[in-house]
């Protein structure tokens, strides 16, 4: 984290508004100092956080242990999400706020983490202030967010919102074969309780997911901290071309069937298409069968992601896509299978909700609250369609995500903890 002098910065826009108390913005930088090196690889610098490994349990031990030293009731709920209470859940209303603290292969320290410190230290600084909860307050790290391990996003999000059952989750399986079922026994949770959990979920009232914001919008603007209105249609379609195995060296250029061919040909289609229609298109994963460098492939399966504003130009980038593939398929005798393996609508987050949010940080910075959509998935985009949800995004200075030089700024980061204490105080104080 770069940045310096952060305890009595302001929270957004042109840094108007009250600044941290000393105790919020000094346990935040406990917290993050504390986290920053669990699951981060040597070599890369980037975090290998996967769901029910060793980094992963590390991730809930600290959870852990920052509820119990803030004396919340703590649990874990039957999809291996963790929570810890600020009053009675069972009360019902109740707001929620966190995020997630798994990582992409190699991602940034950001994303997920950012929003659970921060709820953590927008609770101290909601102390700090002597304000009374009226309802219940909830923090929440959910499992599996990123999909790194078993390819599916929001696991534990789908799981809790019945956006996943439990017979999709049993066949998850990971690149070396071990299912969801046997990765969560190993970890010392059990997988035959998982499912649908709607008495949670009808316990809250209002969630509230803070995320650094993964893109540039408000450092054009100049803005520390914005409003989201929505999240773009977005899925995973997996491409199989198969091909034939044979020699690299002995084998004339006319009588191979090289599905690497068609598949790169697809991936050049991809960007087209979505630089054609103003969305995104990226091939990122690619599997190879048999993977060496003197033999020609058998397999080439290679995973598409695309987001787009709406959903028609969405459509339409992949029926270009996935058309381009069969095209090039064919011309190098190459068989294709396409596979949507995941799809979220467009996510509108409650509209009341959100508007209650700009109002809150409009009068207590005294600006005007950008409000901005994203391509990102998210935890709050799963629960949208079950409880009232509304997300924040802190300013990342250079847009980058998913990578180790993701990053934001220390003031901003405590302006983001600024933002979402008085929303919380707007929302659970009232």
């Amino acid at each position: 984290m770069s940045g310096t002098g952060t305890e009595n910065q302001t929270r957004s826009g042109d840094g108007a508004g009250r600044p941290a108390a000393p105790g919020s913005a000094g346990s935040f930088h406990a917290m993050w100092r504390e986290l920053l090196p669990v699951g981060r690889h040597p070599g890369t610098g980037g975090y290998r956080r996967y769901a029910w490994t060793p980094a992963d349990a590390e991730c809930r031990a600290w959870f852990r242990q920052q509820a119990s030293a803030r004396g919340l009731a703590y649990e874990v709920d039957r999809n291996g999400n963790q929570w810890a209470w600020a009053g009675d859940p069972a009360a019902g209303d109740a707001v929620v706020t966190g995020s997630h603290l798994d990582s992409v292969p190699d991602g940034g320290a950001f994303d997920g983490p950012l929003g659970v410190v921060s709820a953590f230290a927008a609770l101290d600084e909601l102390r700090a202030r002597n304000v009374q909860l009226t309802r219940p307050l909830g923090i929440v790290n959910f499992g599996d967010e990123e999909g790194a391990r078993f390819g599916l996003a929001c696991v534990g999000s789908r799981l809790t919102a019945g956006r996943l059952t439990r017979e999709q989750a049993h066949r998850l399986t990971d690149g070396d074969g071990i299912t969801l079922p046997k990765a969560m026994e190993a970890a010392g949770y059990d997988p035959d309780a998982i499912g649908p959990d709607p008495e949670r979920l009808a316990r809250i009232g209002a969630f509230v997911e803070l995320h650094v914001e993964q893109g540039r919008a408000l450092d054009v603007t100049g803005d520390r901290v914005g409003v989201a209105s929505a999240i773009w249609p977005h899925g995973r379609w997996r491409f199989d071309f198969r091909g034939e195995a044979n020699h690299a060296g002995t084998t004339r250029l006319a009588d191979r069937r090289d599905p690497m061919l068609p598949y790169a040909e697809t991936v050049l289609a991809a960007r087209r298409e979505a630089r054609l229609a103003g969305a995104v298109a990226t091939f990122g994963k690619i599997a190879v069968e048999p993977n060496g460098v003197n033999a020609i492939p058998a397999l080439v399966r290679g995973w598409l992601d695309s987001r787009a504003p709406e959903q028609g130009t969405l459509d339409t980038v992949i029926e270009g896509i996935e058309a381009a593939a069969r095209e090039h398929a064919v011309a190098h005798g190459v068989g294709l299978e396409v596979t949507r393996e995941s799809f979220t609508p467009v996510v509108e987050f409650d509209h009341a909700l959100r508007d209650e949010l700009a109002r809150i940080l409009g009068k207590e910075a005294g600006l005007k609250v950008p409000v901005l959509g994203t391509g990102a998935g998210h935890d709050a985009g799963i629960l949208a369609g079950a409880v009232p949800t509304a997300m924040l995004f802190v300013r990342n200075p250079t847009g980058v995500s998913h990578s180790p030089a993701e990053r934001a700024e220390e003031d901003d980061c405590v302006a983001g903890v600024l933002a979402l204490a008085d929303v919380l105080e707007g929302l659970a104080c009232r």
